[in-house]
């Protein structure tokens, strides 16, 4: 069971790429807040899961991790960073398209120079979610886990650039959070551990959970927050393969799951965009689903033959990083 989760999650981190990449990099263009001779933010901060873990699951005594063949095969040195990836996930491009480093490293079992410090690291953790028991039935960093983290390196960020530039690196840089996907995928509709809810109130009780994870980051310092949704979960390999019948098709039911918490976690986010409540922030909502969707459904369109083997439809656009070639699945 772990290892197919993990593998379902190289899948969506390596199509989720593009859109990613997309969505941020044109939100970073007019950055708030920031020097008016500043070209690009001094750091990214990445939170979230195993779209955005680099790694840190590596110092973690958890079954979901990556760091073994085939993952990192076309990494530098084809080594198994702990990505989720068969190289680069996400963060590492979304660093390198913003013009600070080629990767994004793990804060966690990571030796970190003190450029790294200077330029951000990614504190996502493979498994969690927004519902704290998501990270805590697999034994993975919560998000407020990750905020533990957070603090501990504005600590070693001080002591490399003082406490006034590293306020301002805090306070101008780009921060990404993309998790929530295991929330319905694993804890609500694989495991009985929150059947005592209804879907809706379940959905409900996440995107509380987001806004409350958002206002304490907003406290930490951070204030331009990018907030991916939920990709249509219902096309993820693992969830075709436990619920999509014999013909392993997308589960309607799980795709709506994902539009209600989406609608929902993107009013949210609205209403707490630079607010009282949270004075000078710029929060952006990322639509996962929509061109994510298209990609599954159209793979033509985007330079990919119709494949119908659901392990890899996913990864259609992207099958240079996808592991579905291999036999360890």
């Amino acid at each position: 069971m772990a290892s197919k989760r993990a593998m379902s999650r190289s899948l969506l981190a390596a199509i989720a790429t593009a859109v990613l990449i997309r969505r941020v990099c044109c939100a970073a263009d007019a950055p708030a807040a920031a020097p008016a001779n500043q070209t690009r933010p001094p750091a990214l901060f990445v939170f979230g899961d195993s779209i955005v873990d680099p790694g840190n699951n590596n110092a973690l005594t958890t079954l979901i991790r990556c760091n073994f063949p085939p993952y990192g095969q076309d990494f530098p040195g084809h080594n198994a960073t702990g990505r989720f990836s068969n190289g680069r996930v996400p963060s590492d491009i979304l660093a390198s398209r913003l013009g600070i480093k080629e990767y994004l490293p793990a804060y966690l079992g990571t030796e970190l120079s003190d450029f790294d410090l200077l330029t951000g690291v990614s504190f996502a953790s493979g498994g969690c979610g927004f519902d704290p028991l998501t990270a805590e039935l697999v034994s993975v960093l919560t998000m407020d886990n990750q905020l533990d983290l957070f603090k501990e390196y504005k600590g070693k960020l001080e002591r490399v650039a003082g406490a006034r530039r590293a306020a301002e690196i805090v306070a101008t840089s780009v921060y990404m959070v993309v998790t929530g996907t295991d929330d319905l995928a694993n804890t609500y509709f694989t495991t009985p551990f929150r059947r005592d809810y209804d879907l809706e109130p379940y959905i409900e009780f996440v995107v509380g959970c987001a806004s409350d994870f958002i206002k304490k980051l907003y406290g930490h310092g951070a204030r331009r927050i990018n907030i991916a949704g939920a990709p249509p979960i219902g096309c993820v390999p693992s969830q075709r393969t436990n619920a999509g019948g014999l013909d392993r098709d997308c589960v309607p039911l799980y795709n709506q799951a994902s539009v209600v918490l989406n609608a929902a976690l993107e009013k949210e986010i609205k209403r707490l965009n630079g607010s009282a409540e949270l004075p000078g922030s710029v929060l952006k909502y990322i639509d996962l689903y929509t061109p994510l969707l298209d990609m599954i459904q159209r793979p033509a369109a985007y330079g990919e033959p119709h494949r119908t083997d659901p392990k890899c439809e996913s990864a259609t656009t992207f099958p240079n990083r996808s592991p579905c070639s291999q036999d360890s699945r």
